[in-house]
């Protein structure tokens, strides 16, 4: 079903959210129909570093991307996405806090970051192993960057004051986590801020609306109509099949 209707919608697909997803095939089905995609949410998914590398080419329009709990990529995957993403503005990179607990500091990832993604305005790291040093090296190569998630980055340390001298028109959010983690990962930011400006993210991102589909196999009858175009501009789906303890992580179906 998800591979039909990416297939279908080539041309006019902005948006893609697909929580979970596993299939290595889907991920090159994606890549091949995203001509037009802008917006692309893939958090908990298997890509892998050598999957990254085979796809990054075709989504040179992606402007944001959601690639949180990703635990197969690493730092060449991110140098990959921002050698071939000229475009990306947004990088949602969150880690779960069980996931890093205990584990020592790496800054791979950051200069991956630093390195390749300069237009970024919009980033999310928390609860990510880097260090005081990796972050430095965000802030002094992507200059346009307005809003930085470190919540429960424990390795950062920086002033406040500096911060604000050096950076008047950035917004850091943590390392100090002042509310729980957000346990589902999903929706848009709703904890970052109180600003309307970053709330309102993915209006800027992709597109106004977010369409669901029950992909049970059985809603579809085989017609298509122009609303169905109409409506796979934005796709958003959930994928809750065979993981353990999904209800840890997930948030109900819709």
């Amino acid at each position: 079903m998800l591979e039909m209707l990416v297939t279908r919608s080539c041309g006019s697909l902005r948006k893609l959210c697909v929580s979970g997803l596993q299939n290595e095939r889907i991920f090159t089905v994606i890549a091949e129909n995203a001509c037009s995609l802008q917006t692309l949410r893939l958090p908990r998914s298997g890509m892998s570093d050598s999957i990254v590398e085979q796809i990054a080419g075709r989504f040179s329009m992606i402007s944001f991307l959601d690639v949180s709990y990703c635990l197969k990529m690493g730092a060449h995957a991110l140098e990959m996405i921002g050698k071939n993403c000229k475009l990306l503005e947004g990088l949602c990179r969150n880690m779960h806090p069980l996931d890093t607990a205990g584990k020592p500091l790496k800054d791979d990832e950051a200069i991956a970051i630093a390195s390749t993604m300069p237009k970024l305005k919009h980033l999310e790291m928390a609860y990510h192993l880097i260090s005081t040093s990796g972050v430095l090296q965000i802030l002094s190569n992507c200059p346009k960057l307005e809003f930085l998630d470190q919540r429960g980055c424990w390795g950062v340390t920086l002033d406040n004051l500096f911060l604000k001298q050096k950076f008047p028109k950035l917004e850091v959010l943590g390392p100090l986590v002042l509310d729980t983690h957000d346990s589902d990962g999903w929706e848009d930011f709703s904890d970052i801020s109180d600003s309307s400006e970053y709330l309102a993210w993915d209006f800027v991102a992709g597109g106004e609306g977010e369409y669901y589909v029950d992909d049970d196999g059985d809603s579809y009858d085989g017609m298509w109509n122009d609303e169905d175009e109409r409506l796979l501009d934005d796709l958003h789906f959930r994928f809750y099949e065979g993981i353990e303890d999904a209800g840890m992580y997930w948030p109900p179906s819709p």
